[in-house]
């Protein structure tokens, strides 16, 4: 099973929950509808890697998320990730009204800084991402359809959340193509302050 870095400990999560369209200007910038009601989707524990591709049988896309561990409940660490989407398998998916897991769950598609304990307090958490020192994407909680609070409130009415998931929050516009050589960088702020970042070379 494959791990994530909490401070000094190792946590095995037993699944990513991940939110889709959830920010509005993500959703204007792939022409997709507004939903009426919180979109989800899953990631296996197969899908978590440190190793950042560029390519997987077709160019893969970058997705920043502000990415929250779950214990006992409540929020209680938070690190920056990487949905990796194989976007034009995906559009092709939904053109026929299929579910998304061979674009979103592939081995390898949710790549993590490590994550840094916090209050559980994220109104104000934001996140950037720069590609080879430019910015990309950035956004912040105030930003979301779908406020962590409520994401919390939601997922248990049809899902058990284990202690160590992680809940990956939603993307702000920006996405793109990654190619062989690029050096991401997130970071994940609580107002002015760096609470974790990360860095990869796209292999």
């Amino acid at each position: 099973m494959n791990t994530i870095t909490v401070g000094h400990e190792r946590v095995t999560p037993s699944k990513i929950v991940c939110i889709g369209r959830n920010y509005v200007d993500h959703i204007q910038e792939l022409d997709n509808e507004v939903p009426d009601d919180m979109v989800v989707f899953l990631k296996p524990n197969s899908a978590i890697s440190t190793q950042l591709s560029a390519y997987q049988k077709e160019t893969l896309h970058y997705e920043g998320e502000i990415s929250l561990l779950v214990e006992n409940g409540c929020f209680t660490a938070v690190g920056f990730g990487l949905d990796l989407t194989k976007r034009e398998l995906q559009a092709h998916l939904k053109d026929k009204g299929l579910p998304w897991e061979r674009a979103k769950a592939f081995d390898g598609a949710a790549v993590f800084s490590d994550f840094v304990r916090f209050d559980g307090e994220c109104a104000s958490l934001s996140l950037a991402l720069s590609i080879n020192n430019t910015l990309v994407q950035s956004g912040a909680v105030e930003h979301m359809m779908f406020k962590p609070k409520a994401i919390l409130a939601q997922l248990p009415e049809f899902l058990t959340l284990n202690d160590g998931d992680i809940v990956m929050t939603g993307t702000p516009k920006g996405v793109g193509p990654i190619s062989a050589g690029d050096t991401f960088e997130g970071c994940i702020l609580r107002a002015d302050e760096v609470l974790v970042e990360g860095r990869w070379v796209a292999q």
